[in-house]
């Protein structure tokens, strides 16, 4: 069986020890064909905007949008456009989420918005309580409610292809519920945000059909979402999945079980994220890579040199296409 391994950026919680530079990312840059299919950085990190000549003027103010994290911001902004004013809180990779404390500045920003979007599942408490107490009666779009996702289960749900539809309706509904007169400007927005991600539709489509039942391994749990998505099967040693889950540090047994795996070319890839770094990830990476065994970079936050969520996930996901053997 042909080994591939799959790393992922984090457990639970990602330590954000991020590596000085993150050139095992440059790959992002590369793919051809998984760019944000015509879309533009606006001055606000990560939001992107249409060509003027793909849609009408929008017919009114624009509307205030508060995101807690930029995964969740490049899509928010892709489908607000000229008709939403959006700001991502968190929008660096240097800041974790789960610990980030909120300032006066990020409360303004909240007192002030018309929407809010948040991951929730514990990933981003801090915003829930900022909408709650800044912007109590203003509508909040939480991912984990619209997937139905429990508090303590893998709050990474930006790497579930169906919580990045479900998230898009949301948005686009409530959106139009508060701008009824640019109903038919969000809708538009809505189809073009279809079409953007066409080729991260059509990429996970290709690598299920072509590569389901083949198997992964992951330091991290990030990817675990998209890898099911695929039809990929988890076969990180359990003992050393349960320490991530915990936040704690895996055994030596754990570690030297994951090693065996690897060396024995027990999976197909290993995800990998470069956003983390330690000494055990490190080793299990070069123990994947002594194997023969494909290293599949992933991150948890929109790296540097990508402005939309589809031409991020589109680079990651092309890259395990080939580390699988999907043909193009």
């Amino acid at each position: 069986m042909k080994t591939v391994i799959v790393l992922g950026v984090s457990v639970w919680r990602s330590r954000f020890q991020y590596a000085s530079a993150i050139s095992a990312f440059a790959l992002t840059l590369a793919v051809a064909g998984c760019s944000s299919s015509g879309t533009s950085p606006d001055a606000s990190r990560g939001a992107a905007t249409t060509p003027a000549a793909a849609v009408p003027a929008c017919p009114i103010a624009p509307v205030g949008v508060v995101v807690s994290v930029d995964q969740w911001g490049d899509i928010v902004s892709e489908l607000g456009g000229a008709c939403a004013r959006v700001k991502s809180v968190l929008a660096s990779s240097a800041v974790d989420p789960h610990d980030y404390e909120p300032g006066p500045a990020d409360a303004a920003w909240f007192t002030g918005a018309k929407l809010v979007v948040v991951n929730g599942a514990n990933y981003d408490t801090w915003a829930s309580n900022l909408a709650a107490n800044s912007a109590a009666g203003v509508p909040v779009v939480s991912a984990a409610e619209v997937t139905k996702t429990p508090d303590g289960a893998n709050p990474h749900l930006w790497y579930m292809p169906s919580a990045v539809t479900a998230v898009a309706d949301a948005v686009t509904a409530a959106l139009s519920k508060l701008a009824p007169q640019a109903g038919n400007y969000f809708s538009q927005r809505r189809s073009q945000f279809t079409a953007a991600i066409a080729p991260y539709t059509s990429l996970i489509g290709k690598i299920k059909a072509q590569a389901a039942g083949k198997s992964y391994a992951a330091t991290e749990t990030i990817f675990d979402y998209q890898a099911q998505a695929l039809g990929l099967v988890n076969k990180t040693p359990e003992g050393y999945q349960r320490a991530s889950a915990n936040e704690s540090e895996p055994s030596p047994g754990d570690i030297n079980a994951f090693r065996t795996a690897l060396a024995g070319r027990q999976v197909d890839v290993l995800i990998y994220n470069t956003q983390t770094e330690g000494a055990t990830h490190e080793q299990i990476r070069s123990a994947a890579q002594n194997a023969g065994v494909p290293v599949v970079n992933v991150t948890e936050t929109v790296p540097p040199g990508q402005t939309s969520f589809e031409g991020w996930q589109c680079a990651q996901l092309t890259a395990l296409a080939k580390a699988l053997g999907v043909a193009p």
